[in-house]
């Protein structure tokens, strides 16, 4: 699925979210702290825009997503050849542990199949006082904005993303994901079940998006990967990614 709408995703990003989500990717770069120079595993990266994010503040970034066609779409993008893009799983990182000072996903752990399996994953890549940094939809409070939010997700949303995408069913998948998604509160409980500690969250465009972080108190995995070259990758399509 994500590799049917790979070539609008960015553009449909941008449309959707009135172009918000470039200020919430910031947001998030700013919650990892000062990263120049220290090393980020961006998870489910798509396109890339997180992981230039942090380039761009002379972080050390490698971007990794499971669907071949997302990591196409990153190439020509500034900076996009001082990231390394590769193929890997949410639920099986090609990294070592303790291997990376922050780990980032931005709107794509809600499409991971094991969610607490992907948390601990990237947990297990952060050197000990490392951080993880999750960026995700969520619903607003109130019943209002809320009320508001969960029309345009569940009737405008779908006929805009198939108009410009061309594809029935992604749009449709994304509304039905962002509305069975956790409260903020309670993804903050799945993020302290893995074992990361001081964990907060933070709303952002008054709870259309949420910004959840964790610092890692040890080394905590025993699984590792090896990373694929763009390049000498298949196409695949097993959705692992979202939207934006």
């Amino acid at each position: 699925m994500f590799a049917r709408i790979a070539g609008s995703y960015d553009f449909l990003n941008h449309l959707l979210s009135v172009g918000i989500d470039r200020r919430w990717r910031r947001a998030a770069v700013d919650c990892a702290g000062d990263v120049s120079g220290r090393r980020v595993l961006d998870v489910c990266c798509g396109t890339g825009d997180l992981a230039l994010e942090f380039r761009a503040r002379e972080a050390d970034v490698v971007g990794v997503d499971f669907t071949h066609e997302m990591l196409v779409h990153t190439s020509g993008k500034k900076r996009a050849s001082e990231v390394i893009f590769a193929r890997g799983d949410a639920m099986r990182l090609p990294s070592g542990d303790d291997s990376v000072d922050f780990a980032s996903v931005a709107f794509g752990i809600r499409n991971v199949e094991d969610r607490a399996l992907g948390l601990y994953e990237m947990m297990r890549v952060v050197k000990p006082g490392g951080r993880v940094v999750v960026l995700e939809f969520t619903t607003p409070p109130g019943w209002i904005l809320g009320g508001l939010y969960r029309l345009y997700f569940r009737f405008l949303l779908p006929v805009i993303g198939r108009l410009f995408s061309g594809d029935n069913s992604a749009y449709s998948y994304l509304q039905k994901t962002v509305m069975a998604w956790p409260s903020p509160d309670r993804f903050l409980d799945e993020m302290r079940e893995v074992g990361l500690v001081n964990c907060e969250f933070r709303l952002l465009t008054r709870g259309i998006a949420c910004l959840h972080w964790g610092d890692v108190p040890s080394g905590a995995g025993v699984r590792s990967g090896a990373l694929q070259p763009v390049g000498s990758l298949e196409s695949q399509a097993t959705p692992e990614r979202g939207a934006p």
